[in-house]
């Protein structure tokens, strides 16, 4: 259903801290031109956390009318309160996405049986195709092998964005869901790794601002061509590094605007990042190919 270099689109603001509509257009256009095979607005990277609910509602809208069915859109809709995730998911299906991304609920720390229901109850209420987003660094649970496995029994619930970095689990999700489960990486440095383990493709942090390099990598890897793929990936290490630097989405937010999307930052509480990170980013883009 999903496959490729997927990207997890950062929300350009102006500097009075708005939405910058017109630059996220450019930059959904721009994202598509350079060869990214699929577009995930407002999920962690875009803000979602500080975003009320009419700009996500909004920037998601805008995301699906310049993608104009060019590219899939998954877009965000995740909450840690069950009624809004639904909502947040109907919207989607209204606005056109091809699949609500929904996230593990976050500090209400739900059982396993807690995560199931959520689940289950987004996926029968908002009726569109949802991909499970897992992960425990940010939320705090962990969908375990099993649960998932329950969940892929739903028809509405069609795979995974895994954030775990453990690259074990692809293949243990594949042996209890089945091939057809769609498993994309949610973490850069091992997305290659990912898809020898079972994955499809990335949901890329990387990707808003190195996208043509991300789509080689994944087409490489389509084609067969694993040494291409691999060298790539390792040529984008110091991209990933500078990327994590500080928490995500701030890194990202400032390389963007190096290249003309939005201003430097992000909503608070996050922070400007620090003097060392700029030059980090800047060194990595250079030495990537991204910037002189």
């Amino acid at each position: 259903m999903f496959k490729g270099s997927l990207v997890a689109l950062i929300t350009p603001m102006r500097a009075d801290g708005s939405v910058d509509e017109a630059a996220l257009e450019r930059f959904v256009d721009w994202q598509i031109t350079e060869g990214t095979h699929g577009l995930v607005p407002v999920g962690t990277t875009g803000e979602s956390p500080t975003l009320s609910h009419e700009e996500h509602r909004r920037v998601v809208e805008i995301t699906i009318a310049v993608a104009a069915g060019r590219v899939p859109v998954i877009a965000g809709a995740g909450s840690n309160s069950t009624a809004e995730a639904i909502d947040l998911a109907r919207h989607a299906k209204r606005a056109g996405a091809d699949a609500a991304l929904v996230v593990t609920p976050y500090y209400n720390k739900p059982t396993q049986e807690g995560l199931y229901l959520h689940f289950k109850a987004i996926a029968d209420e908002a009726d569109i195709p949802v991909v499970i987003y897992n992960i425990p660094g940010r939320s705090v649970v962990d969908m375990s092998v099993e649960t998932m496995a329950r969940l892929a029994k739903h028809p509405n619930i069609v795979g995974v964005k895994d954030a775990t970095a453990n690259l074990a689990r692809p293949l243990q999700v594949r042996r209890a869901c089945g091939a057809g489960f769609c498993q994309l990486s949610g973490e850069d440095h091992t997305a290659v790794a990912h898809l020898a383990s079972g994955g499809v493709g990335c949901i890329s942090v990387t990707g808003n601002i190195a996208p043509r390099l991300l789509s080689e990598m994944h087409l490489a890897w389509q084609r067969g061509e694993v040494a291409d793929a691999i060298a790539i990936q390792h040529r984008l290490v110091p991209l990933h590094d500078a990327m994590f630097a500080e928490t995500n989405p701030g890194p990202v937010k400032y390389a963007a605007h190096m290249l003309g999307f939005g201003e430097p930052d992000c909503r608070l509480p996050l922070a400007p990042i620090s003097e060392a990170t700029r030059g980090q980013l800047r060194a990595a883009m250079v030495e990537v190919g991204l910037l002189n």
